[in-house]
């Protein structure tokens, strides 16, 4: 059941003067990796045949994807009366297809699929948390809050089955900490820069300048605190206690990496 709808948000409080061209563009391309939750339906309901009741989960999960990418659109839309959604969609699935076709999981287990469905749930929810934040127009901070608190909750529904799953694959402490760094080491991979190129870009795709066009941007709205909860819920997923002395170090670690990251972007930008 979703806990809003597009008729929730205030889109008469728009103000155009408040919209900053540089998240503009990775809001048009976070608005079409939403959009393909539909896909991603698919390929859980294939990998999680016969298990129903995580299937209807998978189902409900990817509808209010599907709003998300809705309602990011819109604002986009609202942003750049010009850009034409639906052009640029049809380049991003004509050229980024997910595996719909596999009966297993891509990540080697069922379980393993949820620990990697974990961890792409803190990436968004800290995520939208912190575009919320980095924007001053307002019916954008509404969209990224209400995107920010669904992202939250999607992520305890993959944990809650992964648990399930742990109990019954038995997988050990060191394959849930490969499956995690695994997907985490994933986050400049072909979706988003390809996502990026089709509502930006022009010409034939080409993953390494438009995954460091999008890094570029979506790095400069993160600020400590949305890393260091980003890396409690990473660690809660892979079997780590979020708490500590090793909470505070990989925090900063990872605080420290992607502002040198940020800022080596910003500078081949340029």
């Amino acid at each position: 059941m979703k806990h809003w709808t597009l008729d929730d948000i205030a889109w008469d409080r728009f103000e155009p003067a408040k919209v900053d061209p540089d998240i503009l563009r990775i809001v048009k391309a976070a608005s079409m990796v939403e959009q393909n939750g539909t896909d991603y339906a698919i390929y859980l309901n294939n990998v999680f045949a016969g298990d129903r009741e995580f299937q209807c989960a998978a189902d409900a999960w990817a509808l209010e994807e599907v709003q998300h990418g809705q309602a990011l659109k819109r604002w986009a839309e609202l942003a750049d009366p010009a850009w034409d959604f639906e052009v640029s969609f049809k380049r991003f699935t004509d050229t980024f297809r997910l595996p719909l076709e596999v009966a297993d999981s891509v990540r080697g287990s069922r379980c393993s699929e949820l620990i990697a469905r974990c961890i792409v749930e803190t990436g968004t929810s800290s995520y939208y948390t912190a575009l919320a934040e980095a924007t001053t127009e307002p019916v954008l901070q509404q969209v990224c809050r209400k995107i920010a608190a669904d992202e939250l909750r999607h992520y305890k529904l993959f944990y809650t089955h992964m648990e399930r799953y742990l109990a019954a694959e038995k997988l050990g402490f060191w394959g849930r900490l490969r499956t995690g760094l695994g997907r985490i080491l994933e986050s400049e991979d072909d979706e988003l820069a390809c996502a990026y190129w089709a509502a930006n870009g022009s010409g034939s795709y080409v993953r390494k300048p438009n995954s460091r066009a999008y890094a570029r941007r979506a790095y400069s709205v993160y600020r400590p605190h949305h890393v260091e909860r980003g890396i409690a819920m990473a660690m809660k997923a892979v079997g780590l206690s979020p708490q500590g002395r090793l909470h505070g170090l990989l925090s900063r670690f990872a605080g420290w990496l992607m502002r040198t990251r940020a800022a080596s972007l910003a500078r081949a930008g340029a």
